[in-house]
């Protein structure tokens, strides 16, 4: 049988901030026991450690001790909203959570604004049974394995309360002061911390221990039960993992003609390098093997593409990684000097006309790992170019080739009213003439009459990334203005995390593994500019095994005046092979 890996615990990184009660809350048992503000007088909550992006979920709460003041109440929470609950210090009827109260049974469902009328009060002993479908949105609640309001979640009938089909949610807990401790069972443990008898129900995969089964075809919230696609499972036998598909490397220039830079572990198709600490300011350069290897492009700047003729400043793309020559138009080989490259799969340089969109486009894509490299030729007008992924693009690079142009990038968090400049720190703004209001599809993008993006006779290059369970993740936060700042669940440990406000006062920040070997990770560089490396307390963040956490209150990362805050992470390893400690 394949292991369950790890169950979902309560997550500590993801309670209620002591700052907002007075009192840190109570975790025990491994997390998997939690009392809201331990000796205040505010209730407080918590999440759970695995979020659930799609598929129906089974959960037990053991409640340990009398229910007080209403409370506890359990149930599940947006993940976008976390850090918001995170500053509460009272929480009461939330719009972004859905859950019922132990003392009268009471559920405050999505977008109410009081309790109402349902299921029935719970007392010390008793069990929460919960399940969750994320893929048709619903939720249904029971009390020691009856189900509340005549809830068939296996039929998937009469569900307690229904949200948007897809959202992201997490087990969400809050407690008062004196009322019981809730003790979470999502398999690992059907005794709940030795107080009630073991009764060894699995689930239909076999994974768990519960004290009652599991409605057909609902699973154990652990990591073994994660999905994950076939293209990048590292369990799979074919060589497309995480770590085959993004990578970054750092070396030393040495100003030589050939230096050759080994260890990536497979071909890149987007090499984009950055000196760390020159004395002199060197813009990011991106090289891809759909324009060839002497062409650049800077996200740090509007100039137009920068082509080298003679000895290049990237010579190939090679096997395990690429050599850079003596050029230094871009500052890739100075000498001395330590650089870092952030590379990316596509499809091996080959390419392929696309004609899906009003303008045909030339495409390069990895559909394995959601990636694609775009070139193409402006109308003018509104237009459409196709971009060869199997799924809507969730971050798009786009920047004019053929003169000075500011580059234009959309973010499925912002949406395709939005848009916002890779080589500036400028706020989001919003603008038709970009996207033409349109979201993206899984076969098309939407272009506007923006110059950024579709000037006529302009020339393009685009690159594009969807989200892949275990492997990439873009997304969106709220700051919480709190040296222990949000956590952001990815479904995987991070290699690398970019993070930019939405307003304007700072850039593109960029964290990475190989510059930061451990946490907290401080290394930073910014894409929007052509500064040196910057270290130090402001820039903390600790990657995580299911994700990153942040630990400093910098307007960079995590400000009430700046956010929320635009993100995307690429990892290594899947939280469903992960270990977490």
């Amino acid at each position: 049988m394949a292991s369950s890996g790890n169950f979902a615990t309560w997550n500590k990184l993801s309670g209620t901030l002591a700052s907002a009660t007075g009192n840190e809350s109570l975790y025990e048992h491994g997390n998997t026991s939690f009392r809201g503000n331990n000796g205040g007088g505010n209730n407080c909550m918590s999440v759970s450690s695995l979020h659930m992006t799609s598929g129906k979920w089974y959960i037990e709460v053991y409640l340990d001790g009398a229910p007080a003041g209403g409370w506890p109440g359990i149930g599940i929470i947006k993940s976008d909203n976390i850090t918001e609950a995170q500053n509460v210090g009272n929480m009461q009827n939330k719009n972004y959570t859905s859950f019922v109260t132990a003392t009268n049974g009471n559920k405050v469902a999505f977008d109410s604004t009081s309790g109402a009328s349902f299921g029935s009060a719970y007392s010390s002993g008793d069990i929460y049974n919960i399940a969750v479908d994320i893929d048709a949105g619903k939720i249904w609640w029971g009390k020691n394995n009856t189900w509340f309001a005549s809830g068939d979640p296996a039929a998937g009938n009469n569900a307690g309360d229904t949200f948007t089909a897809g959202t992201e949610m997490a087990l969400f807990v809050t407690v008062y002061n004196g009322a019981s401790k809730c003790v979470i069972n999502a398999g690992q443990d059907d005794t709940f911390a030795g107080n009630v008898t073991a009764a060894g129900n699995a689930d239909g995969n076999g994974f768990g221990v519960f004290k009652y089964s599991p409605p057909t075809g609902f699973l154990a919230l652990c990591s073994g039960n994660l999905p994950i696609s076939d293209d990048i499972d590292p369990a799979q036998t074919d060589d497309d993992y995480p770590g085959k598909q993004f990578n970054v490397v750092t070396f030393t220039g040495d100003a030589s003609t050939s230096n050759a830079v080994t260890g990536l572990g497979f071909q890149p198709d987007l090499v984009w390098i950055k000196a760390r600490d020159s004395n002199n300011l060197y813009s990011n350069a991106l090289f891809d093997s759909s324009r060839g290897r002497a062409k650049s492009v800077f996200s740090d700047s509007d100039r137009d593409e920068d082509s080298s003729t003679s000895t290049q400043d990237l010579v190939s793309f090679d096997s395990d990684g690429f050599t850079v020559g003596s050029v230094y138009n871009t500052g890739s080989n100075i000498s001395g000097k330590a650089t870092v490259a952030w590379c990316w799969k596509g499809a091996g340089g080959t390419t392929a006309s696309n004609g899906s969109g009003s303008i045909t486009s030339t495409v390069q894509a990895n559909t394995k790992s959601g990636f694609s490299i775009m070139t193409y030729t402006g109308t003018g007008s509104n237009a459409t170019i196709g971009h060869g992924l199997s799924a809507k693009p969730d971050l798009i690079f786009t920047k004019r080739r053929s003169s000075a142009q500011t580059w234009g990038v959309y973010h499925s968090a912002l949406g395709a009213t939005k848009y916002i400049a890779l080589n500036s720190n400028a706020a989001a703004g919003t603008d038709s003439a970009f996207w033409n209001d349109t979201e993206p599809t899984t076969s098309l993008i939407y272009l506007g009459t923006e110059g950024r993006v579709n000037q006529s006779s302009g020339t393009y290059v685009a690159y594009a990334w969807h989200n892949v369970d275990g492997y990439s993740k873009f997304g969106i936060y709220e700051p919480n203005t709190n040296s222990d700042g949000p956590f952001v669940y990815t479904g995987f440990r991070p290699r690398m995390v970019f993070i930019k406000m939405t307003v304007a006062g700072d850039g593109w920040g960029v964290w990475d593994t190989k510059r930061s070997t451990s946490n907290v990770m401080q290394d930073m560089l910014r894409w929007d500019s052509n500064n040196t490396e910057t270290t130090g307390t402001a820039y903390y963040i600790d990657f995580l095994s299911n994700g990153f956490k942040v630990r400093t209150n910098n307007a960079q990362m995590n400000h009430s005046s700046y956010g929320p805050y635009i993100y995307g992470a690429w990892g290594d390893v899947p939280f469903k092979y992960n270990n977490t400690f």
